[in-house]
């Protein structure tokens, strides 16, 4: 295992603490065990900062010639995902987790290191930006950190930092429709370029009915649209998804738990003139000594609490130090996880997994897709024939995250019979209208909403949960949801 490299200066330390952090959320995501998953970050962390490294010393010496190159964050985590090919080219696959290797092996991955103009929207459209720019982009949407803590990382002026975003957002989409326009296209494609520009710049557009039938059916053009469309919540999830690849939804709802346990309440020893606020006087005291061992240490403690579930506890998280299950969804029932040092972090992350035989919400669970796939529950299994008809179900319905005209949430249902495939139903109250859903194919006529099985989450076990997650526009009120169903079968509240 490599030594992890040392800071050159305390800008660099800063770099360190922010980007080990990223590094080891993603790369515990990416393993099939605890201690795989330090492995893992090592490895990754070395190489890319060496990359990161090289790249700047390549700018400083052609500073007149522009290059295209991710930011330092985004870079260190690609850095994750080339590592875990090669393990898989190597022999170390069987380390990896089983999703991720299936994904390393199909064109999806392909996509990332294949020709340029192959490569998904939102990875081309973030590379042609001056790279301050798509630092801000990313530290603010992906990250999830302040506008006032990202004006104080880049150097910017905290009272136009707001402005200065709005327009690199608009800068992003001008450089995602470009790439968009010259990736290689068929006709039916091409023609509908125009009109997706079009309705996407206006958040009062409606998509005619044509265009988002097209947009159900084509990945390149629903990539763009996500990319294109800066109103409505999306951009976080298709920076994510379309810079990081496998595993982007879950690491951003992971990054958003981080800043919530270093920013939020609860922290009364922060130094207002630290030079890093959301970090705290001691860490920022670290920082400053350049010291990458001890910013590991409080790094790792802010992940070890962002792999904990909500309303987790550390005698629970004890109990389950054994069975690591990281979080890959708010929704789902979870055990807890561990906070401690970045080796006790990765062997203290909770989740409730699905399971092939159903197995309870407690220790000792599998692990999930993280691409949220649901959970198991806490009932023992029981003998099923494989029947939907007469299927009892249960319900949890999670808002997750709510802004002025949007929100995200996710749906966990729980089945007591065993499923072969499954769509789940439901009205909305005040005219919410989904726009984006993962984990699932989305059909909407009207107040009602059915949510169809992917091709690779159709199977639940008795007893077993499935879950999925959605972007949606809301007006005046946005209340829950009623009348939910699975294959037709009424659901209770749960």
């Amino acid at each position: 295992m490599p030594d992890l490299p040392t800071p050159q200066d305390p800008t660099e330390a800063a770099l360190f603490s922010e980007g080990w952090d990223a590094v080891l959320s993603y790369a515990d995501l990416c393993t099939a065990g605890s201690l795989t998953a330090h492995q893992l970050a090592n490895e990754a962390f070395t190489l890319g900062v060496r990359e990161v490294r090289a790249a700047e010393s390549t700018h400083v010496r052609g500073a007149r010639r522009r290059t295209a190159r991710l930011p330092a964050i985004p870079a260190l985590l690609t850095a994750v995902r080339d590592t875990a090919a090669g393990w898989e080219a190597d022999g170390r696959g069987h380390k990896l987790d089983p999703d991720l290797r299936l994904w390393l092996n199909s064109g999806k991955a392909a996509r990332f290191s294949g020709p340029p103009l192959e490569r998904p929207i939102a990875l081309r459209g973030l590379r042609d930006m001056q790279e301050a720019d798509a630092s801000l982009l990313w530290l603010a949407e992906v990250e999830a950190l302040p506008l006032p803590v990202v004006a104080r990382r880049l150097g910017l002026d905290p009272a136009t930092v707001g402005d200065e975003l709005d327009q690199v957002r608009t800068l992003f989409r001008d450089r995602c429709h470009r790439a968009h326009l010259d990736t290689p296209m068929d006709a039916q494609c091409r023609s509908y370029a125009r009109l997706l520009d079009a309705v996407t710049r206006s958040p009062a557009a409606d998509t005619p009915e044509d265009l988002s039938r097209h947009l159900a059916t084509c990945v390149r053009c629903a990539e763009a649209a996500a990319c294109l469309r800066l109103h409505g919540g999306g951009l976080p999830a298709a920076l994510a998804g379309g810079v990081i690849g496998w595993g982007g939804l879950a690491y951003l709802e992971r990054r958003r738990r981080a800043a919530e346990v270093r920013l939020g309440a609860g922290r009364p020893g922060a130094d207002p003139d630290s030079g890093d606020p959301e970090e705290g006087g001691g860490r920022s005291r670290m920082l400053r000594g350049g010291l990458l061992a001890a910013a590991v240490l409080l790094s790792a403690l802010a992940l070890g609490v962002s792999m904990m579930p909500f309303g987790g506890s550390g005698d629970d998280a004890a109990a389950a130090r054994d069975d690591r299950q990281p979080v890959a969804d708010p929704s789902v029932a979870r055990s807890a996880g561990r906070p401690g040092s970045p080796s006790a972090t990765t062997a203290g992350t909770p989740s409730a997994t699905p399971s092939a035989t159903g197995t309870t919400a407690g220790p000792g669970g599998t692990k999930p897709d993280p691409e949220p796939q649901g959970s198991t529950s806490t009932a023992a299994p029981q003998p099923g024939d494989g029947s939907t008809s007469a299927t009892a179900c249960r319900v949890v319905y999670d808002l997750v995250n709510q802004w002025p005209g949007g929100f995200q949430a996710m749906v966990t249902v729980t089945t007591d019979r065993p499923l072969t495939d499954w769509n789940v139903s439901w009205a909305f109250h005040d005219g919410q209208q989904v726009g984006q859903m993962w984990d699932a194919t989305v059909h909407q006529d009207g107040s009602r909403v059915t949510a169809t099985a992917a091709d690779y989450n159709k199977s639940v076990t008795a007893h077993g949960t499935l879950s999925f997650g959605f972007l949606a526009s809301w007006r005046d009120a946005n209340r829950e949801p009623n009348g939910f169903t699975l294959n037709g079968v009424a659901c209770a509240a749960g």
